[in-house]
């Protein structure tokens, strides 16, 4: 097969690599040059993805990978199209589809007949139906569902660990119609592997949802539902600070009842997913009031962390804080909506002067995101904000002069902290 993989990020060239590595021809399209040559090059653009060092340069090498800036070209030369440019939503949710809109209007000047269209980039409920549909049939002047077939089939996979997570979960496919959607299912048989899940109802592997519209739901229920479960989770740890209740061993408890799956409390729900897909599930159902209340419940941890420490400490005004991770969540080199912004903000509203620092990212680094970096000054307190590997280790001589400490993550030995009052989020 003949495949075409548009925008070549951190889901994007993961997956180009594995259609690869399954013997396709893969042409991975992409606006950026820079992106476009390194993997012509086999080169990675980006860092901290398990195995795709290896397997580019394998693929790259083997003549099955390469990239290009023409989309519309790469798109005449495929029979299938998979596409996973971003989407950008602004803070309540509202979707900018500019970069969607530019690149599908490039895949409709290559699109032929009989080449199937995929779209991986998680959307509002009814988007590739009523938006993405009408627009590939005005660019190319061919019909939906009769001279070529559109599908949503949402990445369910964490960066980091793409490979093993393709191969772990099901993989979701919805059509416009019911050929689209057999199109779609044997696309993703060829280009896939899936490991035996004995725990789940049906065999692993690709599984059609019957619609477009249930695998753009989907994609939005279960994101939603952690980010809905963190908020119930963080509620129960700010009621058990004020009853003196260690409220992870009350969670342990609970989940050792079957219908009981409470997640842990903290500090922050960052990344590209949790914060932003229940404000878009809102977008299509503004009247779900229980997703809009986790929200704002989870929005406002980082705030609670700071009070937290204000009580613990005192006065704040001039004292300086160390906030340990910038990153949204241990061992990955990124800040989208990472907690570290509000708690930054929060020990400034508090007087404090905040410092960041992250073993992830140098100074410089941590600059071009409006974050202050730490170079030794004298420090009163510290918040952990990101569950690094590196701070299972810390102890107060690694911190010199911090005598209270809010582990957001509780990441830390609570047994290498003593002489130092270390604050945890539910207690």
């Amino acid at each position: 097969m003949n495949i075409c993989v548009v925008a070549l990020g951190k889901i994007g060239l993961p997956l180009a690599v594995q259609f690869a590595s399954k013997g396709h021809r893969v042409i991975g399209a992409d606006v950026s040059e820079r992106v476009v040559q390194l993997v012509n090059d086999g080169a990675v653009p980006f860092p901290g993805e398990a195995d795709l060092d290896v397997k580019l340069k394998e693929t790259v090498a083997a003549g099955l990978l390469s990239a290009t800036t023409d989309t519309a070209a790469a798109v005449a030369e495929s029979e299938a199209v998979v596409v996973v440019v971003p989407l950008f939503v602004d803070a309540e949710g509202v979707p900018d589809f500019g970069w969607m809109d530019d690149a599908t209007r490039a895949i409709a000047r290559g699109l032929k007949p009989g080449t199937l269209v995929s779209y991986e980039t998680t959307l509002p409920v009814g988007t590739t139906r009523n938006r993405w549909a009408p627009m590939l049939a005005e660019g190319s002047g061919l019909t939906a569902g009769t001279d070529f077939h559109l599908v949503f089939s949402p990445e369910r996979v964490l960066t980091g660990r793409v490979f093993a997570d393709l191969r772990r979960y099901p993989k979701l496919v919805g059509g416009i119609d019911e050929t689209s959607a057999a199109h779609g299912v044997r696309f993703y048989e060829a280009v896939l592997d899936f490991d035996e899940r004995p725990d789940l109802d049906r065999p692993n592997g690709v599984w059609d949802l019957g619609s477009a519209e249930a695998s753009e739901l989907a994609k939005l229920a279960e994101t939603t539902y952690r980010d809905v479960n963190i908020g119930l989770a963080n509620q129960f740890a700010r009621f058990a600070d004020t009853v003196g209740v260690d409220v992870t061993k009350v969670i342990e408890a609970c989940n050792t009842q079957p219908y009981s799956h409470i997640h842990s409390p903290g500090i922050a729900v960052g990344g590209h997913c949790i914060p932003i897909y229940p404000r878009m599930y809102l977008w299509n159902d503004p009247a779900a009031t229980v997703v809009r209340s986790a929200r704002e419940a989870n929005a406002a941890m980082p705030e609670y962390a700071v009070d937290l420490l204000a009580a613990a400490y005192g006065d704040l005004t001039g004292v300086g804080v160390l906030v340990l991770g910038a990153a949204y969540r241990g061992g990955v080199k990124e800040t989208a909506f990472s907690g570290v912004f509000p708690t930054v903000e929060a020990l400034r509203r508090r007087g404090a002067v905040p410092y960041v620092s992250d073993p992830m990212y140098s100074n410089e680094e941590l600059a071009a995101h409006g974050l202050p970096g730490y170079d030794g000054e004298p420090l009163g307190a510290a918040v952990i904000q990101a569950d690094h590997a590196e701070y299972r280790t810390l102890s107060p001589a690694d911190l010199p002069g911090v005598t209270v400490l809010v582990d957001g993550r509780r990441v830390t030995d609570p047994e290498r902290w003593t002489g130092v009052r270390r604050v945890v989020i539910g207690g």
